[in-house]
């Protein structure tokens, strides 16, 4: 039996060199040509029917699975016009839909527009800190979100990217302060935390109340320093608007005090809305609204 085989595979050793030989080549290149055309179509096919099923998902308002699931293409500009054009969601309940391309907002209940207006949305730039550390993509996200509280007077505290950026623009260096722990400064004075703020403590006993806000940064020789924390000087008041709707992982709808932004893609992830349209929008929609973001 044993040598039945070895005949059997020298036969088809023998076959299959002298199909190579004869140009079988060739042939081979035409199949696997004719299998790449095919995987590329699919993936065509495929990319095609992936953006269509997720229009009517979020028409359909197909929760359970759109909540598993994440936008992954570009949305053009006319696939924003059908879909507004199409059928609305079933069960009429409002919703928001959030347009990046367009950045403009619909508020929309049934087949009827209950607010629209224009928002600024992510810029789409990229923050490296120094040495590559950290990595911050300022764009805002699209897929099904959903209002998960409301805030009325939000506070800003402003993230480590903030502190980044302003030292890049500045030419400066950073400096972070931990509670617990003192810095020295040049002058003499010792800047630290004491209760909920930054002080600077004097040689001569004096302390001082360090004040931080989004156009007021505090130097300490010639560094921008980053507060703990949970201190008074990270949390500026007024950057967020009037009101903000959250929808987590740090994504929200607010105000700004930056009303010229409006209409822009310059924000860094967030959607921001004038003032007067965002206290609108606090009053109308509710906890747990779908919002569309394409």
């Amino acid at each position: 039996m044993r040598d039945y085989e070895l005949k059997e595979n020298r036969k088809l050793t023998e076959r299959v060199g002298h199909f190579l030989r004869k140009g079988g080549w060739k042939y081979i290149g035409i199949i696997v040509a004719l299998i790449a055309f095919g995987g590329a179509l699919f993936v065509n096919a495929t990319g095609f029917r992936y953006r269509r099923d997720v229009t009517r998902l979020v028409l359909e308002d197909r929760l359970d699975i759109l909540d598993s699931a994440r936008w992954t293409v570009s949305v053009s500009e006319q696939m924003l016009r059908e879909t507004e054009q199409s059928p609305e969601p079933p069960h009429n309940r409002p919703y928001l839909v959030i347009s990046i391309a367009d950045r403009r907002l619909w508020y929309k209940q049934g087949g009827a527009v209950l607010l629209t207006t224009r928002v600024a949305t992510g810029s789409g730039k990229t923050l490296v800190k120094e040495g590559g550390a950290s990595v911050w993509r300022f764009e805002t996200p699209r897929g099904r979100l959903a209002v998960r509280s409301k805030e009325d007077k939000p506070l800003w505290v402003p993230p480590d990217w903030y502190y980044v950026e302003q030292a890049r623009k500045r030419k400066l260096g950073l400096v972070h302060l931990e509670r617990g722990q003192s810095l020295s400064a040049a002058d003499g004075s010792i800047i630290e935390v004491s209760g909920a703020d930054v002080i600077r403590e004097y040689p001569d006993g004096r302390q001082k109340i360090l004040k931080a806000s989004d156009s007021h940064d505090i130097i300490v020789d010639g560094k921008v320093l980053v507060p703990p924390l949970g201190t008074s000087q990270r949390r500026f008041e007024g950057v967020l608007g009037t009101h903000r709707l959250n929808f987590g992982n740090g994504y929200a709808m607010h105000g700004t005090n930056r009303p010229e932004t409006v209409g822009r893609a310059v924000s860094h992830g967030c959607v921001r809305l004038l003032n007067n349209d965002i206290a609108r929008l606090y009053e109308l929609v509710q906890v747990g609204t779908p919002v569309y973001i394409y």
